[in-house]
């Protein structure tokens, strides 16, 4: 008897440990917490209003980054070569959502990283997108409306400065929005009776030199085309246009708010709330592929009051008549 109990209980005692074993391991399947990659081509001290409209959309579905859902972040820091192995990276560790922050080149570095984990965009998610009402595919995310008003944004520089016949347009050929962008413009110039002056700069160190040829040309008025490198630069250019004496337009409002004269764009933390909203809903189950993209309808006009002062700028009751915000 003492040989046949052993086994038994032997083999009982298996089945019990292999039951706690295999209770305990559901257990911690079903209680893993969810993993957030986010990808910012920029820095996180460039987007704080951003990132907190982007958690505010996570806890609108219920999740609270630390509490039951786990973010790791990865920043390019402006500089977009990095976003390949940055992206190929949170694909390695096994994320759950990629949230692709900072315009196209995030977004198509996630794609190309994988075809099977959801990605979210901020502000790009049309352009990989079969159609915005039903994406298909692993992307989703919110499209920014920015693509295409720099036409309307050099419109509103002259009627500011209708003096300015010779305008630049400062931009990064590397992050240009689209190569139709400068063609626009230039028609949109011509109709205008305003002349172009274009200004390359693709990295922090050309600024200077930019600002220098700008006024060199006797441009009196400058349109910046911002990618996510100058999101990350902002001060400076901002500081440049003041050193220069030189009444400048921008995409968004952080450029307004950090000294910049005028801003004429969407909403960054409307795209970032949906963003975070998106990717909580992802979270629970859904396919992004059956989230439509979404196109926020705001477009805000903020003016900084203070600038136009130091610039000795005395602009049209018109002009400050359809202003969203006036910063003074």
């Amino acid at each position: 008897m003492r040989y046949i109990e052993r086994p038994v209980l032997g083999a009982l005692a298996t089945i019990v440990v292999g039951l706690a074993l295999s209770s305990g391991a559901g257990a911690q399947q079903q209680t893993r917490m969810p993993v957030i990659g986010f990808l910012g081509a920029a820095s996180a001290s460039d987007y704080p209003g951003p990132l907190e409209a982007f958690h505010e959309g996570l806890k609108d579905q219920g999740y609270v980054e630390g509490k039951n859902v786990a973010i790791t972040y990865r920043w390019a820091l402006g500089d977009t070569e990095k976003l390949p192995a940055l992206a190929a990276e949170l694909v390695r560790i096994g994320v759950d959502v990629i949230v692709a922050s900072g315009g196209l080149s995030p977004a198509l570095a996630a794609q190309a990283a994988t075809q099977k984990i959801p990605i979210v965009s901020t502000g790009a998610g049309g352009s990989l997108a079969a159609s915005f009402a039903q994406p298909g595919g692993n992307v989703t995310g919110a499209q920014s409306q920015s693509t295409g008003l720099n036409p309307k944004r050099l419109e509103l520089l002259h009627q500011a400065v209708p003096d300015a016949i010779l305008a630049a347009v400062l931009f990064n050929p590397v992050t240009i929005e689209s190569p139709e962008t400068l063609n626009e413009l230039r028609e949109a110039a011509r109709s205008l009776g305003v002349r172009l002056y274009m200004a390359e700069a693709r990295s922090e160190g050309d600024l200077d030199n930019a600002f220098a040829l700008i006024a060199q040309a006797g441009a009196g008025a400058v349109l910046v085309i911002g990618g996510p490198s100058f999101l990350t630069q902002r001060e400076k250019i901002v500081a440049l246009a003041a050193r220069y004496k030189l009444p400048a337009i921008y995409n968004w409002r952080e450029f307004a708010a950090d000294g910049g004269l005028m801003a004429y764009g969407d909403s960054l933390s409307t795209l970032y709330r949906r963003a975070g909203d998106y990717a909580g809903r992802i979270l629970k189950g859904a396919e992004p592929g059956d989230l439509p993209i979404d196109r926020p309808a705001v477009i805000q006009l903020v003016i900084n009051l203070q600038t136009a002062k130091a610039l000795g700028l005395t602009l049209p009751p018109a002009i400050l008549g359809r202003a969203d915000e006036v910063i003074e």
